[in-house]
Order: structure tokens, then sequence, then C-alpha cells
């Protein structure tokens, strides 16, 4: 069976808070005040405070959860490496957000007896505004790596 087109549907929407996006920027470093302080991110023109562009990392990953969990996938977790990850934000992610993720299995390519699955995690908001496009890539280390 093959995995390449397969589409994971969105789960239960994650709602964005402002005390995560706190923590979420206390944790990577990330020091601008529009993270934290709601006047900063209105005087800066956000509707919120914002959270740091690898924020929605915390959405993807949750989406590929669906991925690692499919029993037809078969897939041995222990030998999954992550690959690389990437975003397009067509807007920022601010508090208040409730967003869905829809993920995508783009591509599956052998490598030097590894197996590499590309994805493509497409944020969205309740009213279906496209916020954010994750690409991934999951390596699954072959017996020999």
């Amino acid at each position: 069976m093959s995995f390449v087109g397969r589409t994971y549907p969105a789960a239960e929407p994650y709602e964005v808070g402002r005390e995560k996006i706190r923590e979420f920027a206390d944790a990577v470093g990330a020091g601008s005040a529009v993270h934290r302080d709601v006047e900063a991110a209105r005087a800066a023109g956000y509707q919120d405070v914002i959270a740091p562009p690898t924020f929605a990392t915390i959405l993807s990953m949750k989406a590929s959860d669906q991925l690692i969990g499919d029993p037809a996938l078969g897939l041995d977790y222990s030998r999954v490496v992550h690959g690389d990850q990437s975003f397009v934000h067509h807007r920022p992610i601010r508090a208040g957000d409730r967003l869905s993720v829809v993920l995508h299995v783009d591509g599956i390519t052998s490598r030097m007896g590894n197996d590499m699955v590309s994805l493509r995690a497409e944020i969205t908001a309740e009213d279906g505004e496209l916020v954010t496009t994750g690409r991934s890539t999951l390596v699954v280390r072959g017996e020999g790596a």
C-alpha cells in the first residue's frame, strides 16, 4: 500500500493561549515583547500576542502522531530521526486562535537503506484561513543504519 498522497484529517482544534506563547517564547529565547505583552503586540499592529515562528512545531508534531501511530504503516518509531523542518507563515499565530492541522504525505523515497518521508502540515484557523504550511522530513533508518 502506498502512503504517498495519504491525508490525515484534522483532530480537535488546538486553542492557542497567551501563557503557552509566553512559555514557548521563554523556552526558545524569543525576547520580543510581542510574544508576552498584549499592548506591545497591539502597538506593533497585531490583535493579540503572537507566537514565535517555530511555535507551529507544536501543532505539526502533534499531527504527525497520526502517521506515526498508523498501524497500516507499521513504523518502528525507535528508528525515526527528524530530518528537517520548515514553515511558511501566511500570518502570525496569535493568542485566541483555534487551529486545526491536516497532515499530507507528499513523498517517500529510499536512500542508502533509509526511507525519507516528506510531510506537509496545513494549519488553518476556524474560519478556514490558511495560517501556516509546515514541511518536514522523517528519516526512518534501515536495519543496518
